[in-house]
């Protein structure tokens, strides 16, 4: 069941939503070379505290931390390890937190140290590809104008978007209906309304948009072990346009 959010509870989800910014990308600074993902776990837990706020993910369908860590080939849903970040890797940060009984989901892939000319278009091209789908997000639009608006743009520019993962809607639950695809045709799917509170996520492949699981069972991968980068923001449905609320 798709929820609609009130204009109070768009408005908490907008003091969360700058509280999850601030910590992700204190985050973000900290990911340099030498630091391991457990630290980056440590301080996720310790400024989601600081913040008023409780980790989303943390426990959710068995998850073990409060920050998904991918690195390199991994796409999404990496567990914190004492893995050592190095110069040239590209790291995807991944984070949710309840505030006030509402939660918001973000995410962004950064580069340590000097990264290749491939993964710095690589990273370029999946913030913007979340910025055109943004642009789509309007009263009266569909799902499916979301999904072209990040293919269309990625596949354009030689990279390919996974299929198997997908955004969803979020707020009441850290995962709600509907799925977000970052794929599809203009003017099919659902229709977008008015209160609807959408966690739109690109996930961008250098090569084949295929992936595989782990044997963690959480941790997805791309097939071929090409790069992957993620970004993500929670963005509300107004009649006004789209809100970030994760700005």
């Amino acid at each position: 069941m798709i929820t609609i959010k009130t204009d109070q509870e768009i408005e908490i989800l907008c003091e969360g939503g700058k509280k999850l910014s601030r910590i992700l990308n204190k985050i973000a600074e900290a990911t340099k070379p030498g630091i391991t993902e457990n630290d980056l776990e440590k301080l996720a837990r310790k400024l989601i505290l600081e913040e008023g706020a409780k980790p989303s993910f943390l426990g959710f369908e068995g998850y073990p931390a409060a920050l998904c860590i991918s690195t390199n080939e991994e796409v999404v849903h990496g567990i914190p390890t004492n893995r050592v970040i190095k110069n040239g890797d590209i790291v995807g940060l991944d984070c949710g937190i309840w505030y006030k009984g509402l939660c918001t989901d973000m995410a962004m892939t950064v580069g340590v140290g000097e990264i290749s000319p491939k993964a710095a278009k690589l990273i370029m091209v999946t913030r913007n590809s979340l910025e055109s789908a943004i642009r789509e997000m309007h009263v009266g639009k569909y799902l499916g104008d979301i999904g072209f608006a990040v293919q269309n743009y990625v596949e354009s520019r030689g990279f390919s978007v996974v299929r198997e993962l997908v955004g969803h809607g979020v707020g009441k639950k850290v995962h709600e209906a509907p799925q977000v695809p970052n794929y599809g045709k203009k003017s099919t799917g659902l229709e977008l309304k008015e209160g609807m509170v959408l966690a739109v996520e690109p996930m961008v492949n250098v090569g084949t948009w295929r992936v595989k699981t782990l044997p963690d069972n959480w941790t997805f991968v791309t097939a071929d072990g090409e790069l992957s980068a993620h970004f993500e923001h929670t963005i509300a449905i107004t009649k006004n346009g789209p809100l970030v609320i994760t700005k």
